[in-house]
């Protein structure tokens, strides 16, 4: 009775091991690399995340390794606008129709960039929950972007979850503007 009790609390904490440990998301951690970009007074300044990106895809590619600087970036990156979204959602609203709209036409004007979509959430719920909904954030605003004739070529997405809060406090005002997708120029 004993052999078999062994034996079987053996069998259950090995496959217990095995389904727990095998990876369900398609996590990339990787370092962003440092992007020069001009800024609107036209020097040259460096951005670099100061956390990790945590989701990264591209139906063709993941961001390139190696930037090169882009003449006008500093006032496109101005001109480009956040999105914002509800708490818990990734449905783009009207506003962020409008917003976006008025991105892809600064983005079709210079066929020399190409645009990573960073989605973000607020503070709330877990780690692993806030990566999937900021990556379907990005998206979302990825398949319009496409939807108005930029080439999904041209974009990229990556979710920081909430590792990159614009606002630090705990308040819904804070978290609304956290719950954001950021767009950023890099070249071709």
């Amino acid at each position: 009775m004993y052999k078999h009790t062994v034996s079987l609390l053996l069998a259950v904490s090995s496959l217990m091991i095995f389904f727990g440990g095998c990876s369900k998301s398609d996590m990339v951690k990787k370092e962003e690399p440092v992007v020069p970009v001009a800024n609107v007074a036209g020097t040259v300044k460096t951005e670099s995340a100061s956390k990790k990106p945590a989701i990264q895809s591209s139906k063709d590619s993941i961001v390139s390794e190696t930037v090169n600087p882009i003449t006008n970036a500093g006032e496109l990156k101005a001109a480009l606008e956040n999105i914002y979204f509800d708490f818990d959602a990734h449905v783009l609203s009207p506003q962020a129709r409008e917003t976006l709209a008025k991105n892809s036409e600064m983005i079709k004007n210079d066929s020399a960039i190409n645009v990573r979509i960073e989605g973000n959430c607020d503070e709330r719920g877990s780690d692993d929950y806030n990566l999937a909904l900021g990556e379907k954030r990005a998206k979302a605003a990825m398949q319009y972007l496409m939807t108005l004739g930029i080439s999904e070529k041209r974009l990229s997405v990556i979710s920081y979850g909430k590792e990159k809060p614009v606002v630090a406090g705990h308040d819904e005002a804070s978290w609304a503007k956290n719950r954001r997708d950021d767009f950023v120029i890099t070249s071709k």
